[in-house]
């Protein structure tokens, strides 16, 4: 891409997304499309190839998804399964329909099987069963994924393909109902904090591990894909370390400043036991995540403290 591209970012409004959209900001890149899901409905296949048609992007972010935690995927997994496929669906052929010079399809570490070995290279994909608290979801991914690989080699395009690890930071979603387990985690125990409430409750038993990145090292990490990569196969993006959801829980306990106890409800689902993704194929073509895990918690209960909170109450 060079600063004068034509580029559309879909779903600039998400964690991803947004987190892309600064980036590119940042860097000098002076051509940037977006809409809003109201503006543009993307499970619209006639709505998105009007778009594309008038438009005509040269590069393609698809970052837009229904996306969300244990308690949405397991009480929406239809709503998961076709929403996502009708996305990535319309974008992608949309973008093929239109001569789009690249786009850059992202998926989600929930692709790999469950009992995957640790950490978890490219080539685990569709060795074993997927965990069934997310399987729509992971399916509709892994959808997109062979998706970009088939057009590749029946059309000659140029889609690729990145696996992130869970991700926080601005613009996450804090709904205690639809998110993932760090921003509701901050949330929890902010609220918990605020109430003076004797412990914050969190589900299963702590002994997961989880892996997290901040949306800023995603982006760059996208951009730099895009202008360096080339490959038909998967891509993960990730820091290469991990930590238990007991250790999480303590670590945004103490960073919002919560003095009470944590409790786990042992009768709550843990998820897949760890995923971890191995990042030595990202690391080998020149991009590694810069942000240590202890700074990116602070800056994003600082960002949920000022952007948040308003919402909330």
């Amino acid at each position: 891409m060079n600063k004068q591209s034509k580029i559309y970012i879909a779903g600039h409004r998400g964690l991803v997304g947004s987190a892309i959209y600064r980036y590119l900001l940042k860097e000098g890149y002076k051509n940037i499309i977006v809409k809003t899901s109201k503006e543009l409905d993307l499970r619209n296949k006639e709505a998105v190839d009007n778009f594309f048609e008038r438009e005509k992007p040269e590069y393609v972010f698809l970052a837009a998804a229904k996306v969300g935690g244990i308690i949405a995927n397991n009480e929406y997994p239809a709503d998961f399964i076709r929403d996502n496929l009708l996305i990535q669906t319309n974008v992608i052929h949309a973008s093929y329909c239109n001569q789009v010079e690249k786009l850059l399809f992202l998926g989600s570490t929930c692709i790999y099987p469950k009992l995957a070995p640790q950490p978890m290279k490219e080539e685990y994909l569709l060795t074993g069963e997927l965990e069934p608290t997310n399987e729509p979801y992971a399916i509709a991914k892994i959808a997109g994924i062979k998706m970009c690989e088939s057009y590749n080699r029946q059309y000659g395009t140029k889609y690729i393909s990145a696996m992130p690890t869970n991700l926080y930071g601005p613009n996450d979603n804090f709904d205690l109902h639809t998110s993932h387990v760090l921003p509701a985690l901050l949330r929890k125990f902010h609220e918990a904090k605020e109430k003076n409430a004797p412990f914050v409750e969190m589900w299963g038993t702590g002994t997961p591990k989880r892996e997290f990145l901040y949306s800023d090292d995603l982006a760059e990490a996208c951009v730099f894909l895009m202008n360096n990569y080339d490959g038909n196969e998967i891509v993960n993006i990730g820091v290469g370390n991990d930590i238990s959801i007991k250790d999480l829980g303590e670590k945004v306990k103490a960073v919002i400043g919560y003095e009470g106890d944590i409790k786990f409800d042992t009768t709550k689902p843990d998820g897949t036991p760890r995923k971890l993704v191995a990042v030595e194929k990202i690391n080998g073509l020149g991009w590694k995540a810069a942000t240590p895990f202890d700074e990116g918690l602070k800056k994003a209960y600082r960002w949920f403290l000022e952007n948040e909170l308003t919402k909330i109450n």
